[in-house]
């Protein structure tokens, strides 16, 4: 995230749904005491979970049977409001998640030639680009305008996500494209997907690259294809990522140095006294010192693997914590039920439980748990492997499989009920990350995706 106070092109801003409370009830996320406990999915095993958020997966992939072989993941389940939206960085990270677990990478080939067909089939530039989410199926919008096609429109180019305004390109996202297609060229020796990678970072260094005096890359731009101010930590942790990758499977030393500028950045992003990351700058000379965001500090940890900032898993698992209870204000936990983790950001911890999120929406729990930033800290705790790091993990990846096994109820993916007790929800209860738009308790690409590569310890950012 950039340090905007409300970022207009982030891969994680959800433009207003108009779902009040009521429809989180109503979907079964608020599910009754008597569908079971906490207690009872302890029993579950971390195999049986791990299968189950992978048949997640191959429904939001597979949702669309009509549409054509070439497609990506729906990105959420319908009840969201978001229809049949598939985030690229969505999509990038199933990618990596079918690629480390057994038997996905047939999955992780097909995403990544959708990727390829969105780069080369784009209705508008042929440079490189990704845009920040597609459609992958037909709906009729609130307006009631029509949205008839799959991934590939009647005229073959790419179906740009225009009814949310999904239409700019952020480096962040473009970044984790990268990463994945990178990764598919390190797995299979196909040269199309290290063609595509190296479309992605050019376009991020023709782009995103500043001579502002902190450096870095920039944010990328809007749908009309303008440059946006702002300069992410968390964009340019991505790109240590993807351009170590470039590096390693090139021998192209450009990609050293561009790697080496990206990190540049994310350390002056450092504060020593409280051993943690901030999240940017919005003009390229100030820091912008809050809200203080969890990827930061666990991105970092998994890019950098830095000893001298490796106190900032310490800080986002003391200062982030959440317990989601029934009883706290606003919270959709069923009664008898408790969920433990991160929260999205410091901001997050201070949301008016008064005051909707947004128009429309519900009103949100401080105490929500992030789900996807859960698994964020358990997977850099993993890597980080100080004494009781491994213990910690699982305890958060305990409360991730719980929530899979009792939270999220009763949802669809294309109107297609989702296999029993599969794939992880964004969020515990509604929480206010403190940028602008909340995180919900609905079932979710994303979260799914970086539970398992926490459960199978596989770290994107140092592949």
């Amino acid at each position: 995230m950039t340090g905007s106070p409300r970022p207009p092109l982030s891969r994680r801003t959800l433009i207003g749904t108009g779902l009040g409370a009521a429809v989180l009830a109503a979907t079964g996320t608020a599910q009754a005491a008597g569908t079971g406990t906490a207690q009872a999915a302890q029993g579950t095993s971390a195999a049986s979970a791990a299968r189950r958020a992978q048949a997640f997966l191959a429904a939001a992939m597979d949702a669309y049977p009509d549409h054509g072989a070439i497609r990506l993941t729906q990105s959420y389940t319908d009840q969201a409001g978001l229809f049949s939206t598939a985030f690229t960085y969505d999509n990038a990270l199933a990618i990596l998640a079918h690629l480390a677990c057994p038997a996905g990478e047939s999955r992780a080939v097909a995403l990544g030639d959708a990727l390829l067909y969105a780069q080369a089939h784009d209705p508008a530039h042929d440079d490189g680009r990704l845009r920040q989410a597609y459609n992958v199926g037909p709906y009729t919008f609130y307006d009631g305008s029509p949205q008839p096609d799959g991934f590939v429109r009647a005229d073959g180019t790419a179906n740009v996500g225009t009814q949310f305004g999904f239409t700019g390109t952020a480096v962040g996202d473009m970044a984790w494209a990268g990463i994945a297609l990178a990764a598919l060229a390190g797995r299979t020796g196909g040269r199309r997907f290290l063609t595509g990678a190296v479309r992605i970072g050019e376009w991020i260094e023709r782009v995103g690259r500043t001579d502002e005096p902190l450096g870095g890359y920039k944010f990328g731009v809007d749908g009309a294809d303008k440059k946006l101010p702002f300069t992410s930590t968390e964009h340019n942790t991505d790109l240590v990522g993807l351009f170590g990758r470039l590096a390693r499977l090139t021998g192209d030393k450009v990609w050293r140095e561009r790697r080496a500028r990206a990190r540049a950045f994310v350390e002056r992003m450092w504060e020593p006294s409280g051993g943690f990351f901030y999240t940017g700058t919005n003009d390229g000379v100030t820091v912008n010192r809050s809200p203080i965001p969890e990827d930061t500090q666990t991105w970092t940890q998994l890019a950098l693997a830095s000893r001298a900032h490796a106190r900032s898993l310490d800080w986002a698992a003391a200062e982030l914590a959440v317990l989601d209870t029934a009883d706290r204000p606003n919270s959709t936990v069923p009664s008898g039920q408790s969920y433990e983790g991160v929260t999205f950001s410091s901001a997050s911890l201070l949301a008016n439980e008064g005051a909707p999120i947004a128009d429309g929406q519900p009103r949100p729990d401080r105490n929500g748990v992030w789900f996807e930033g859960t698994a964020h800290l358990a997977l850099a705790l993993r890597h980080r492997g100080h004494p009781s790091d491994e213990k910690r993990a699982r305890r958060l990846l305990g409360s991730i499989e719980r929530a899979q096994e009792l939270l999220g109820d009763a949802q669809t993916v294309g109107g297609t009920a989702l296999p029993a007790r599969s794939g992880v929800v964004s969020a515990s209860s509604p929480l206010d990350t403190g940028f602008g738009f909340g995180y919900y308790p609905y079932r979710h690409t994303g979260a799914t995706a970086w539970y398992l590569l926490a459960t199978t310890r596989a770290n994107p950012l140092r592949g």
